[in-house]
């Protein structure tokens, strides 16, 4: 089979349609041809830009929540107020710009990037300008923690889950440049945010981070959606019953994708493709996990798996991508060129690949089309895959097209009528599947998920504190107060050189990187833990180079050992759940160690404590492979029918 990638600007035609939408049997005129569309990254172009925004935001909301730690010894002492007292108004901005995560996540499938974003820099400028008028610590806890903590997450999540929207081939490198922006806003925050609070105050500073978050507003204006593609039948069918079988095929896509709907033409919806919520027992607020649902390559298929839950090994892969220009690739869409047909995973749709395909840009309409719905990012298993998808099976099997049928799941008819209304809902479809999907507590029945939840809750515990504290404990021993503010810089430049050297490292063939990972966080935990050894410019900027490292380690590595261990359907339900770990980690972890502080009169117990979360969450890792091999096996045995 031929697929076309052309770039005509012709419009969908649209048959009319009843006042509902339903019921009406009108078909197509006989010029026009079945079409559906899908969302494929343009893999460069405006993906860029995307990047750079991304970029920007990063640099704004790491760099000021890694560095507002310099502001809790001026607010202490305003409000004369202890350690464990002022440590949360940092720790709770922390907390909730990952606690917030699956519902930000969720608005953003529902509403997009670009709308999340916007609102969020609001949300977070409001929060720094209103905490210029505190009159307690309590006051920031909610103002400047909790509400900027949330506005920051809007920014956060679009930002980084974005750039997986615009990029295949090139996702890993696009990936690492946008999250290269933390390091980057640590090294330049860090110095800025010292000589605004020396010179102007707290409060001003506030102010000034306020304006700097409004900034991200700009940013998101740049996260446009991407158009999809249109996926018709080019040929002109030369016999009647071939016809027939090709526009059922199509069709049968289109009714489940809401592509080009049904709701549009007005043909009902066959009913053995009439999707409901009821296809699980397993439903959270009507609507069940993400993967219970069928993808576009089973619809092509023909095939009903998708009624339970899908294995977590499938095979497959991409060999190109599409782009806006002309031109032809030969092969089957969904199968590898020169390989058996056993490989293929749409091998049952015979009448549709016996004929070429055209894929065009989907252009704009005067009406609302349900191509729209396809734009559902948390539709997607691998919207949280921040590495090369070169790593993933589903990826090296498959061609592009065929790729990105087997990883998007398709909206139902509630989601399509909810969308063509445009009635403002409480908590719409789209809100809730994400939800369900990235809330799911039946992944707690899965011993390598609660290891590598636990390991990133006490890493979150020990994450933040050498952020907050390493300037005053370092300033409190003799240094100088601009070398202790470099230690902070010290860190972001090693982030950046972590997240570059990881990525380089843990695509080589024989590192495992959950063993990379292991690694990495022991060695951040145990310079932490010796890191009051010396008090002297050389051995405290090494141990922030060190600390630096191990942590860019941890986040870069986190989606590759979910796909590995756990697999890519469960990747969206596996990072919701960390994310609330990960939350109330960083939300406990500070003022742990301010009340430790208050209790000893020293910063080097709570560097001991933290030092040992990190160290922990990496010994309680070493088994994992041997945990999941156990599971596996366990699943398999389950799953065996009995004789």
């Amino acid at each position: 089979m031929v697929v076309r990638v052309a770039t005509d600007e012709r419009p969908f035609e649209t048959p009319s349609s009843d006042e509902s939408g339903l019921g009406r049997s009108d078909s197509p005129s006989d010029d026009s041809e079945p079409e559906a569309a899908l969302v494929v990254p343009p893999d460069g172009g405006w993906g860029w830009v995307v990047v750079a925004a991304s970029f920007m935001c990063n640099v704004i909301v790491d760099g000021i929540i890694f560095c507002g730690g310099m502001m809790l010894t001026p607010i202490q002492k305003e409000f004369n107020v202890s350690d464990g007292a002022v440590a949360p108004v940092n720790s709770l901005l922390a907390g909730f710009y990952l606690l917030a995560g699956p519902f930000v996540s969720a608005l953003a499938n529902k509403y997009g990037f670009r709308i999340v974003t916007i609102v969020g820099s609001v949300i977070s400028s409001i929060a720094f300008a209103l905490s210029y008028f505190a009159t307690s610590v309590e006051y920031l806890y909610l103002v400047y923690g909790v509400l900027g903590g949330i506005g920051f997450c809007m920014i956060y999540m679009p930002a980084v889950l974005t750039v997986g929207f615009y990029f295949e081939r090139w996702r890993a490198l696009a990936t690492g440049l946008a999250l290269c922006g933390s390091g980057v806003g640590t090294f330049i925050f860090a110095p800025l945010t010292n000589i605004f609070i020396e010179q102007l105050g707290w409060r001003t500073t506030m102010l000034i981070n306020a304006g700097v978050a409004l900034g991200c507003l700009i940013c998101g204006a740049m996260f446009r959606p991407i158009k999809p593609v249109r996926v018709t039948l080019a040929d002109q069918r030369e016999e009647d019953d071939t016809a027939r079988r090709h526009e059922e095929a199509v069709e049968k896509l289109n009714s489940m994708l809401k592509l080009h709907s049904k709701l549009d033409s007005g043909i009902s919806m066959p009913p053995e493709m009439r999707f409901t919520n009821k296809v699980s027992p397993h439903t959270w607020m009507g609507v069940a996990n993400n993967t219970r649902y069928p993808t576009a390559e089973e619809i092509f298929r023909g095939s009903n798996s998708h009624l339970g839950r899908r294995s977590s090994a499938t095979a497959g892969t991409i060999k190109h991508n599409l782009t806006n220009k002309p031109m032809f690739i030969t092969g089957a869409v969904a199968e590898k060129d020169e390989q058996d047909d056993s490989n293929s995973n749409i091998d049952n749709a015979e009448p549709l690949i016996a004929t070429p395909i055209k894929v065009v840009p989907a252009d704009a309409r005067p009406r609302r089309s349900h191509a729209d719905l396809v734009a559902r990012p948390l539709y997607r298993d691998d919207i949280f895959f921040g590495a090369s998808l070169a790593r993933l099976p589903q990826y090296t099997s498959r061609t592009s097209l065929g790729y990105h049928l087997a990883v998007t799941h398709v909206p139902t008819q509630q989601d399509a009528q909810e969308d063509e209304s445009g009635k403002c809902s409480l908590c719409p479809e789209a809100v809730r599947r994400a939800l369900a999907t990235m809330l799911d507590v039946s992944l707690f029945r899965s011993p390598t998920f609660i290891i590598l939840a636990v390991s990133g809750f006490f890493t979150m515990l020990g994450f933040f504190v050498p952020y907050m504290y390493v300037k005053q404990r370092a300033e409190a021993n003799g240094l100088s107060k601009g070398s202790s503010v470099m230690l902070v810089s010290a860190i972001g430049v090693a982030n950046i050189i972590g997240r570059i050297g990881c990525g380089v490292v843990s695509s080589m063939p024989k590192v495992s990187p959950l063993w990379l990972n292991n690694i990495a966080l022991s060695a951040g935990g145990i310079a932490t833990m010796m890191s009051g050894l010396y008090y002297n410019d050389i051995f405290q900027f090494a141990y922030c180079v060190v600390f630096g490292l191990s942590i860019a380690c941890f986040a870069s590595l986190r989606s590759i050992l979910v796909v590995e261990y756990i697999g890519l359907e469960q990747l969206t339900n596996c990072f919701g759940l960390f994310l609330l770990f990960q939350g109330f980690g960083a939300l406990l972890g500070s003022p742990i160690a301010g009340a430790l502080m208050d209790l000893t009169h020293s910063y080097d117990i709570s560097f001991y404590v933290s030092g040992g979360f990190l160290l922990f969450s990496a010994v309680i890792c070493y088994p994992v492979n041997c945990i999941s091999r156990w599971e596996k096996s366990r699943n398999k045995l389950t799953a065996s029918p009995k004789v």
